[in-house]
């Protein structure tokens, strides 16, 4: 199997431009399916298929809508500075509109820290680069709150509803997430991270590691420590990766965790769990990075093997089955492919 890098890419960045509703602001999905919200996370991982490409346009439109969302609910970060949130809903919202930027406000484990954390690493990212995206008076003092936010939720040892928006535990995806929030924006000289936020963060992230959770031992949301946000040892990522290929990996994709209700093939909800495509292409990511062509080009042809025949990348496939769910393409796992083709693209012109 060949790839043609620069055609792929573009390819696939053009099936994401489709999502776009406003600058910056992309839906999950198709406007048919219930993906047609926008979500912060997904807008982040999103936003990292253009910003591995070199397209900082896209990426500083992205960091402003988010920037913008925050400052919109200022009043209920404000408040949740002030009053450590007991409720779901009183957290920051991962999910908004894409046209209005309100809070969809029916249950749905809205407390994600990992988003948050996603935001914070976008915005303080660009502003190291010099591509800083905070213009205003409220938008400088956002970026702040949202430093104040994560520690008055004590995101080191906060149940929260991951990435997968489910159970309530304290998730070392979400911990992790903060931590490489806090450490990029504690490079940022106007704003003030304090040592022991990060430091705590160090600490639960390392009592927790390699395991997802209490509940969890092995999940695919590990992945996100070793790439984008780069926050383990080299033993935990080894330790990581075994865990993952072993436990998840399956023909089209990474089921998320053993036991995955999600989507599952299995009426009894047990075994037949659904196989998510953005999966394999995270593997690839990792090992371009690590150098390992091998591998790199492993992962990335079974990520095109997910591929469907009309050049979409589905959410995930049914256990064992040619079938994508409805939420194809998934704009995350359009980008993640992207990222993907560009690394072991990188990897190749190194040789």
């Amino acid at each position: 199997m060949t790839f043609d890098f620069d055609n792929e890419i573009k390819q696939h960045l053009t099936v994401v431009k489709e999502l776009e509703r406003k600058p910056g602001v992309f839906t999950a999905s198709l406007d048919d399916t219930f993906y047609n919200k926008a979500w912060l996370r997904d807008i982040y991982f999103i936003t990292m298929g253009f910003f591995e490409t070199g397209d900082i346009a896209t990426t500083k439109d992205a960091a402003k809508a988010l920037l913008t969302v925050f400052v919109k609910h200022k009043d209920k970060i404000n408040w949740a500075i002030a009053n450590k949130p007991n409720e779901a809903w009183q957290y920051i919202h991962a999910r908004f509109h894409p046209e209005t930027f309100e809070e969809y406000w029916e249950e749905w484990g809205n407390s994600q820290n990992d988003a948050v954390g996603e935001v914070l690493n976008l915005i303080c990212t660009l502003e190291l680069m010099g591509e800083s995206v905070v213009e205003t008076d409220d938008e400088r003092e956002m970026v702040q709150k949202i430093i104040d936010y994560l520690i008055s939720i004590e995101y080191w040892d906060d149940d929260d509803n991951g990435i997968w928006e489910e159970n309530l535990e304290v998730h070392a995806s979400s911990v992790g997430s903060c931590v490489a929030a806090l450490k990029k924006a504690n490079e940022v000289d106007w704003l003030e991270v304090p040592d022991v936020a990060i430091e705590r963060g160090e600490t639960a992230l390392r009592a927790l590691l390699p395991r997802e959770s209490v509940t969890k031992f092995c999940d695919l949301a590990l992945l996100t420590l070793i790439y984008p946000f780069k926050v383990t040892t080299e033993e935990e990522t080894v330790e990581i990766l075994k865990n993952v290929e072993y436990h998840l990996v399956k023909d089209r994709g990474v089921i998320r965790y053993k036991l995955d209700r999600y989507y599952n093939n299995n009426i009894d909800g047990f075994s037949e769990e659904a196989e998510w495509c953005f999966g394999l292409a995270w593997l690839a990511i990792i090992y371009a990075e690590r150098g390992d062509k091998e591998k790199a080009y492993y992962y990335l042809r079974r990520t095109k093997n997910a591929v469907t025949p009309d050049g979409k990348v589905p959410e995930l496939y049914f256990s064992h089955t040619d079938k994508p769910n409805e939420n194809t393409p998934l704009g995350w796992a359009e980008s993640m492919y992207v990222v993907a083709l560009q690394k072991v693209k990188e990897l190749e012109a190194k040789e």
